[in-house]
């Protein structure tokens, strides 16, 4: 918790415009100057590097979390273009699947053409 005489830490705008202030610092002290600290019962100061990265992250708009709760800009939008992985796979991310109001556990049956990946879900009438 913030105690009276500690600052309250920065977000958004404010914490990405202070962190390009301070780029001479390290990343503990640009945390601390930014208000990412805690005293401890001891007067111990601790820098809290996990919510300063955190907020950041937040802040530049990157969506992590497969859940949105409505906060922040957003994360990247779906650019439909995917590529084959160097392990050979294809994947098709939550922001797709999200759209298609897919679940964990929906299944598909792949159809393969020359140049083309087909999907039909499985238990979905046609209509859809």
């Amino acid at each position: 918790m913030a105690k009276a005489n500690q600052p309250k830490p920065l977000v958004g705008q404010e914490l990405l415009d202070k962190v390009k202030q301070l780029d001479h610092l390290s990343k503990e002290e640009k945390a601390r100057e930014c208000g990412y600290y805690t005293l401890t019962k001891n007067g111990v100061e601790r820098v809290n590097m996990m919510k300063f990265l955190n907020a950041l992250i937040d802040a530049e708009g990157i969506e992590l979390d497969s859940t949105s709760n409505g906060q922040g800009r957003g994360g990247r939008s779906a650019s439909y273009r995917i590529s084959v992985q160097s392990n050979h796979n294809l994947l098709i991310g939550s922001a797709y699947t999200k759209k298609m109001g897919l679940k964990p556990g929906d299944e598909f049956e792949i159809t393969l053409g020359r140049k083309h990946i087909h999907l039909k879900q499985l238990g979905v009438d046609e209509e859809e």
